[in-house]
């Protein structure tokens, strides 16, 4: 048996998707921008399409760019937003603000944009991992253009208070983009409500394919393309449409929103029983976030003296999958920023797990990691030399 616990990194193709993404791989193969009669049949199924995620996200269809996924589109909200506005000022709208935790599709697209002048405040974070708008608040400076949010962390789980810093950026007069990456399918979606102006969310998160997301773009925001090419997407984002993703897309937008009502709280019965079974049964752990403001499927666990990369490849070698949250970069684990901005040490960083369920997760799996979780624990803490010390620590 199986337990695959990492939904957060990316979900299984539901069979509803796949059905109805065949047809757009086989005889249906027209390029929907074709004006014969091929094309358009490809052509219908992209409207319908952008018509249900404009309904998973209570936007109007217009309003829906795709692309090839959440970095994309997180990219082409930041560098979008912020050349448009460079393109009309006289150089005096040079700031953004955004979070310590964010994805770094945001990150590294604002560290990029510090690059070419325009000055970031990266806000911190407690120890919940949960931003306060009141930080953002006093963030806010008069060439402020841009705001940019997550909805829910991808580490943590969080959900952050995106319709009060809507009401702030809206006072202020100021952009406001937010990655709904992790909190689409999760966790209701009004753009109107929420108060943005551009929010990111990719298909292969909520059983979906990859390769396939969208933007959406509030009416009147200002953005500029960062490709080059045809008048695609209302000339927002060129090149031919991935129309086989996008239809997949479209379905598993309907899926998610059906599954709303009810399917997170069954989620949340298993994360809770899984967690609960853990901090009974294993001495010295700790839940990192915040335990009641977060998505249903998400908990992050320390293991005090139990490295989290070890811990990650032992669990997968007994069929529990399961993620480190930590970056590989030149050989070298890095700990977790997320982890590190809610005020983890290092070393906690790199002793801690994330645990995400989903659709497909069942009772039994969740019984079979939780049998499988302690042995593996307790066998990775008897070989460290540190272990005495460190289980007390936490």
């Amino acid at each position: 048996m199986r337990a695959y616990l990492d939904y957060n990194a990316t979900t299984p193709v539901d069979p509803a998707v796949l059905e109805a993404m065949l047809p757009f791989l086989a005889d249906n193969f027209g390029n929907a921008s074709s004006i014969h009669s091929v094309g358009q049949r490809a052509r219908a199924a992209v409207d319908r399409a952008r018509d249900s995620v404009a309904s998973l996200l209570v936007a109007k269809p217009s309003e829906i760019v795709f692309t090839s996924g959440g970095t994309e589109s997180d990219n082409l909200a930041i560098f979008g937003v912020a050349s448009a506005i460079a393109a009309k000022s006289a150089g005096g709208c040079k700031h953004i603000i955004t979070s310590t935790i964010e994805h770094h599709a945001v990150l590294n697209s604002c560290q990029a944009l510090e690059q070419q002048g325009i000055d970031v405040t990266y806000v911190p974070v407690g120890s919940t991992g949960v931003v306060d708008p009141d930080e953002i608040r006093r963030s806010l400076r008069p060439e402020t253009i841009l705001i940019s949010v997550m909805h829910a962390n991808n580490e943590l789980g969080t959900i952050q208070p995106i319709e009060e810093i809507g009401r702030i950026t809206a006072e202020a007069d100021v952009y406001f983009h937010c990655d709904a990456v992790q909190s689409a399918g999760k966790l209701p979606l009004d753009v109107n409500q929420l108060g943005v102006d551009l929010l990111s969310i990719s298909a292969h998160k909520i059983y979906g394919p990859k390769g396939v997301g969208a933007l959406y773009v509030r009416t009147g925001t200002p953005l500029i393309p960062q490709f080059h090419g045809g008048h695609h997407e209302r000339d927002r984002r060129p090149g031919t449409e991935n129309v086989p993703g996008i239809v997949g897309f479209g379905r598993a937008a309907e899926l998610a929103l059906a599954n709303l009502a009810a399917e997170p709280q069954r989620i949340a019965a298993l994360r809770d029983r899984l967690e609960r079974a853990i901090l009974d049964s294993i001495s010295s752990v700790r839940v990192n976030g915040d335990v009641t403001r977060r998505v249903a499927n998400t908990t992050n666990l320390s293991f005090a003296a139990a490295g989290g990369e070890a811990m990650l490849i032992a669990l997968d070698l007994v069929g529990v999958a399961c993620s480190t949250g930590a970056a590989c970069s030149s050989g070298a684990v890095e700990p977790s920023h997320v982890l590190l901005a809610i005020g983890l040490s290092p070393d906690e960083a790199r002793s801690s797990l994330r645990f995400s369920l989903g659709r497909q997760t069942t009772a039994e799996e969740i019984d079979f990691a939780i049998a499988a979780i302690p042995k593996v624990v307790d066998r990775l803490r008897a070989l460290s030399p540190r272990s005495a010390t460190m289980v007390t620590a936490i």
